[in-house]
């Protein structure tokens, strides 16, 4: 019993200390939309469970894939930007392409579903 709460707990601490994609401005947001390449804007908050998990695994797969375009907008710091982007839930998952949108998911996505959206 004791080696599987020990286990519990240091797993929970790996978990708790992992990095997640730091916020980055809507300015600057906009303009990777407006290149026309492709790119993920993941809209949270830090105090959002589910969202943080999401910007773990965000950090991870820009860290394995850096040509990838993934984004962070915290939503606590541009509320104007996510009224702009009709967010109704967080966290909210947007595909652009081609300066268009052309994908949006609320919730969280798995690590194979967030490759496969950006390929």
């Amino acid at each position: 019993m004791k080696k599987l709460l020990f286990a519990a707990i240091f797993s929970m601490s790996l978990f708790a200390d992992a990095k997640m994609l730091p916020s980055t401005p809507f300015s600057e947001i906009q303009k990777a939309i407006a290149s026309g390449k492709r790119v993920l804007v993941e809209v949270g908050s830090d105090h959002c469970l589910s969202c943080q998990k999401m910007g773990k695994l965000f950090y991870t797969i820009k860290q394995e894939h850096p040509n990838f375009q993934i984004f962070f907008l915290n939503i606590e710091q541009n509320k104007d930007a996510a009224k702009k982007l009709q967010i109704m839930l967080i966290p909210t998952q947007i595909l652009y392409e081609k300066k268009k949108e052309v994908y949006r998911h609320i919730g969280v996505l798995s690590k194979k579903e967030v490759i496969e959206l950006l390929k």
